[in-house]
């Protein structure tokens, strides 16, 4: 029997003796693995860690520190004014501590509301905003009316053989059937409020105009003449402004003028580089504070904060390339960021409310509740005053209009154009009656000329289009879409992450074209909605669209169901069951009828949302509400209307008897309104940001110059009030 080994001679024969001297492998550190079955980590999961908040808590220690040092400093210098019998000065001491941060108050924050057509910027102390045209003039070989190719506006139908088109068909016969039927439908309408009209009026407007002669006045006996801009030498290379605005179309050298924002996107059709169109934005914003703000040095901008108001449906590359303007270019000290509708409750002092802002060329609603915009209810149309405008002045050509040869790509054709909406139009059917007006065409080098017109419906035709849009010319709206500013897209999982709503999404679906599979299924159906591009839901259809959002994202995805007839473009996918339009009785569950397929997110930047005033604020409100009656009737008793297209008189109460109509349910609960205190409609959108702005103590959504030096524009997911 072999006796037991000991431990050496096991090592030393079985060759497991070490021979390395307990020398390491690698002079790195070795850290032994951890054990999978049982570990945690907690990076990131605490405010305190992430440096925005690490911030903010360290500025309001210092602040606090600063505070109690004060109030020691000053009860120490009390007890010595005691002492040397001088207490009045301990007064006079508290009162300046006092009025210094009130006179500081918004003193040092510039706010800034960027428009497609106006720019309102001012500092947050100032009372009301300063308006600046937000455009600017460049250099160029021609003007926007004298480029080669270039059309008048309104576009009109050319023969070939250069004659002149009749006014009736000067517009092409889809427009003259739409104005001849909206004519139609409001003289039925008159005369079911039994107002008074006249069987021949049409005739007594076109025969005027058609005889009535310009009257010449002398540049001297013209007491509103123009003072146009003058061209210092040398020319600068570029005019911002209302100068932009007042330079001759004669102008030596030529200046083109360029509008960096069109229907509330950049402009991506008139620009050949994305720099190019942020350097515009920057020189138009850059000569706006130093001229309006008296701002003159560049140096003193490192003291003031920036509020930038941003649409509710914002894209974030351009929330991106305005933060890095605004820290980099400009060197504020602080920059925040907030929506357009949230902002309007803040200059109203409303906590809850549906917001319809009528812009330039761009139509915004949002439901607002508790500070908060509501995600889902969040609409952005293409039309505003503009739009109003170039249709009146279309209605008025049709009628004859002395002015033949008007055309608003010439400056002075565009103010004017502007300045007889604002005297003209109305939407108070009592004043709908055969009218005379007179205007003044001044064009520079040239004697002043006095034309005299009469107008009959077109005053309230124009502005009608609100609520039919299809009457407005929106066939170049999307030219040039995205070809600068791409989509953005999410880094982890690569998917398109801009904000999007349900109501936008169902509007979009509504005004996708359906498919050429899904139009031939649908030519038997009955009961089956047109596919018309500017077809409105029916009632039936918005309260499906209602009991559709019960548990939709802030991010809507395509709908699962199977659907009937799809609306989306391309879409080809077979319905459940076989059937094409008629859902079969045992694949859904649900008694209601399955939601179409919506439009998938690229498809949506090639649908133009041109949608009925009326339908859109109802589509936005349902989907706020979710089937809560009560949220329904607050906001259909809270809708404020704001924005310069909605000054036109009477609209409110055509507003108004419209939702009647449309919810006869709701008639008592409806209810339009205005901002209080009698306060611009224009103006309020900038007034709530400098409210805003100067909630200094209560305000965590600033981001400081360290910060975004560290982080960049990733500062926007922690600092945003809402989610980014």
């Amino acid at each position: 029997m072999v006796g037991k080994k000991s431990g050496k001679a096991l090592l030393r024969d079985e060759g497991l003796e070490r021979t390395d001297n307990n020398m390491e492998l690698s002079s790195w550190p070795q850290i032994a693995p951890i054990n999978q079955k049982n570990y945690y980590t907690d990076y990131l999961k605490r405010d305190d860690q992430l440096l925005a908040f690490r911030l903010q808590n360290e500025e309001a220690r210092n602040r606090m520190a600063k505070t109690a040092k004060d109030r020691d400093r000053a009860l120490a210098i009390g007890k010595s004014h005691e002492v040397d019998g001088e207490t009045e000065m301990d007064g006079d001491t508290e009162e300046a501590t006092e009025e210094t941060p009130t006179e500081a108050l918004g003193s040092k924050v510039i706010v800034i509301h960027v428009g497609s057509q106006n720019l309102r910027i001012g500092l947050a102390s100032d009372a009301l905003p300063k308006t600046v045209p937000m455009v600017i003039a460049r250099k160029a070989s021609a003007s926007e009316s004298e480029e080669e190719g270039a059309e008048p506006r309104p576009k009109r139908v050319k023969l070939d053989d250069d004659s002149p088109v009749e006014p009736e068909k000067m517009f092409g016969p889809e427009f003259s059937s739409q104005y001849t039927s909206m004519a139609a439908e409001l003289k039925a309408h008159m005369r079911q409020n039994k107002r008074r009209t006249l069987p021949n009026s049409k005739e007594m407007v076109v025969n005027y105009n058609r005889r009535t002669p310009p009257e010449t006045i002398s540049e001297h006996n013209d007491p509103h003449r123009v003072e146009w801009t003058e061209i210092p030498d040398p020319a600068p290379e570029y005019i911002t402004g209302q100068a932009a605005l007042r330079i001759p179309d004669t102008s030596n050298p030529r200046y083109k003028l360029f509008w960096p924002i069109r229907h509330g996107w950049c402009n991506e059709k008139d620009y050949s580089s994305k720099r190019l169109l942020f350097l515009d934005i920057s020189l138009i914003l850059e000569d706006a504070i130093k001229s309006q703000l008296g701002l003159t040095s560049k140096k003193d901008w490192i003291q003031y904060s920036c509020v930038f108001v941003i649409p509710d449906l914002y894209e974030k590359n351009y929330v991106t390339q305005v933060l890095e303007m605004l820290m980099k270019e400009f060197a504020f000290a602080r920059v925040c960021f907030i929506q357009e509708s949230l902002a309007a409750t803040f200059g109203a002092g409303f906590t809850s409310a549906c917001v319809v802002d009528i812009g330039a060329q761009k139509t915004s609603i949002c439901c607002v509740e508790e500070g908060m915009c509501i995600e889902n209810s969040r609409v952005n149309l293409k039309y505003g005053g503009a739009d109003v405008t170039e249709t009146f002045i279309k209605m008025m050509l049709y009628d004859h209009f002395p002015y033949a040869d008007i055309n608003l790509c010439r400056r002075y054709d565009f103010l004017l154009a502007e300045e007889l909406k604002k005297k003209v139009c109305t939407m108070n059917e009592a004043n709908v009656s055969v009218q005379t007006f007179d205007f003044h065409l001044r064009i520079f080098g040239q004697d002043t000329r006095k034309y005299t017109f009469k107008a009959y419906d077109e005053v309230l035709l124009a502005p009608m289009g609100y609520f039919q849009p299809s009457i407005f010319d929106n066939s170049h709206k999307l030219d040039g879409r995205r070809k600068l500013l791409p989509r953005s897209y999410d880094i982890y999982d690569g998917q398109p992450n801009d904000p999007v709503s349900a109501a936008q999404s169902e509007i979009l679906s509504s005004l996708a074209p359906a498919s050429a599979d899904a139009e031939s299924q649908e030519e038997p159906q009955s009961n089956g909605a047109p596919a018309d591009v500017q077809a409105t839901p029916s009632r039936s259809q918005q309260l499906h669209a209602l009991s559709r959002v019960q548990d939709v994202e802030a991010t809507p995805r395509s709908s699962v169901a199977g659907s009937p007839a799809p609306e989306a473009v391309g879409t080809s996918t077979p319905q459940a069951g076989g059937g094409a339009s008629t859902p079969v009785p045992g694949a859904q569950t649900s008694t209601l009828p399955p939601a179409p397929r919506g439009p998938t997110i690229e498809e949506r930047d090639d649908i133009l949302p041109i949608f009925p005033l009326d339908n859109a604020i109802l589509t936005s409100i349902m989907h706020a509400a979710r089937s809560d009656d009560r949220r329904m009737r607050d906001f259909l008793g809270g809708i404020m209307v704001l924005g310069g297209g909605s000054l036109v008189p009477g609209f409110h109460a055509y507003l108004e008897e419209r939702l009647h109509a449309l919810r006869p349910g709701y008639a008592k609960e409806i209810m339009i309104g205005t901002p209080p205190r009698d306060l611009d409609p224009q103006v309020v959108v900038w007034k709530g940001a400098s409210v805003f702005g100067k909630l200094s103590g209560t305000n965590d959504s600033w981001i400081g110059q360290l910060e975004y030096d560290r982080l960049g524009s990733r500062l926007l997911a922690y600092k945003c009030m809402w989610a980014y």
